[in-house]
């Protein structure tokens, strides 16, 4: 959530801010409007209680029973005021809250301008693109023929976009999961397990709602949410929390199944285990002060790149345009790997600034050593990546002429010897 002062101080900003983002800026208009309403009320409340408390004092000093008793029915009549305009107080509080919360990050001056995700920002490629003597077959395709993929009984089970992973394509699966938080732990992340379903405080904190809500799988009953990455949980974590100063940075790993409807899908590519209402990633987060977030940047997205690198993948790295830039970012930038079979870039991991819009939704502070006022804390947030896309590239860049897949090295301590796998 944005800061109220900036749309009293610098409303020109978030105007221009909300149309970089291609986002109707006449909401700042409403917020204003809100804003001078609820200083309005307070102003009104805070007289009439003044007047109170000093007519409580000459009531109490008075003689006279018939003046004493005008005095106290005149006070009930401001006693009746205070509490109307307290409940209109509510009520503008509760508007101005849930229309701040529609709105999203400000884009840092570093993000490039663009209309939409044609507009992203090649910053460069690396590897080599495999060449093959033979026609490489799509995943869809060497899944079932090797039996490592099930889609006929993922479907029976649930339904559409759900698959089943067996034998040596679930081993590798949980290869990669292992790989990742033993690798992010080297670079400096304590792992986290946590809960698959948050409240809808911890949700709200991480800037999933309103704005995802239907995107979001929820158990109306215990009002609970199954969660759509470990970002929201790991946001949850120290939410209402104040740290010293000296605790700061903060970084955690975490893996999660997440759970997306994918509305916002239809329309796309959904073959083959791309896309899914289910899937496994493995999560980067970071506490930081103010001042180091860049860094902070800088590290989460090397050590994205390198976790990509050491599966010795070809990729790419993006940087998304204000009109593609998500709802809490302020800068991101996506790693792409090449699949080979599908013949396209698929994104396996973005990392993302979020500054402190989220500290300010879940009220996450920290106190300077200074003795000075708390400050809110900057997280940020990067995928470790996502599966299955990344499983996708191993099987469609590793795969031979005979359908066999090659494990790539860096992932065998975690297959139990093997090194390919064979149809069976």
């Amino acid at each position: 959530m944005l800061d109220i002062r900036l749309f009293r101080e610098n409303p020109d900003l978030i105007r221009k801010a909300l149309e970089k983002r291609q986002a109707d800026a006449s909401v700042v208009d409403s917020i204003l409007a809100l804003d001078d309403r609820r200083r309005v009320i307070l102003g009104e409340v805070e007289k009439l209680k003044s007047e109170r408390n000093t007519v409580s004092k000459e009531i109490s000093r008075m003689k006279d029973a018939e003046s004493r008793q005008a005095r106290i029915e005149a006070m009930r009549a401001v006693g009746d005021k205070i509490s109307e305009l307290d409940n209109e107080l509510r009520n503008v509080d509760a508007e101005l809250t849930a229309t701040m919360s529609t709105l999203p990050n400000i884009p840092s001056e570093k993000t490039p301008y663009g209309v939409d995700e044609s507009e992203n920002v090649v910053l460069k490629t690396i590897g080599e693109m495999p060449e093959y003597d033979f026609e490489p077959k799509a995943h869809w395709d060497l899944g079932p023929a090797l039996g490592i993929i099930d889609f006929e009984r993922g479907v029976k089970i649930t339904g559409s976009r759900f698959y089943v992973l067996s034998g040596a394509g679930a081993r590798l699966q949980r290869a990669l999961i292992a790989y990742m938080l033993d690798l992010h732990i080297k670079q400096g992340y304590t792992e986290k397990y946590t809960p698959f379903m948050v409240k809808t405080a911890t949700v709200y904190g991480a800037g999933q709602l309103p704005k995802f809500a239907d995107n979001l799988y929820k158990d109306h009953e215990e009002d609970l949410y199954m969660v759509p990455t470990a970002e929201v949980s790991l946001t949850g974590y120290h939410m209402d929390e104040i740290f010293k100063e000296e605790d700061l940075p903060k970084y955690y790993t975490a893996y999660t199944p997440c759970f997306r409807r994918e509305k916002m899908s239809a329309g796309r590519d959904v073959r083959g285990i791309k896309r899914g209402h289910q899937f496994d990633k493995v999560e980067m987060y970071m506490y930081v002060k103010p001042e180091d977030s860049e860094a902070a940047f800088d590290k989460m997205m090397a050590d994205a790149e390198e976790t990509v690198a050491l599966l010795g993948l070809p990729y790419r790295i993006h940087q998304l345009c204000t009109g593609d830039l998500g709802f809490g970012a302020t800068i991101t930038y996506d790693i792409e790997v090449w699949a080979a079979g599908c013949n396209e870039w698929l994104e396996v991991s973005s990392v993302s600034n979020v500054t402190d819009f989220q500290a300010r939704r879940a009220n996450i502070r920290y106190r300077p050593e200074d003795s000075g006022k708390n400050r809110f804390v900057h997280t940020l947030n990067g995928s470790g990546l996502g599966l299955p896309r990344i499983m996708i590239a191993i099987m469609e860049n590793y795969q031979q002429p005979d359908g066999s897949i090659i494990i790539p090295e860096v992932l065998r301590p975690w297959m139990g010897g093997i090194e390919v796998i064979q149809a069976e």
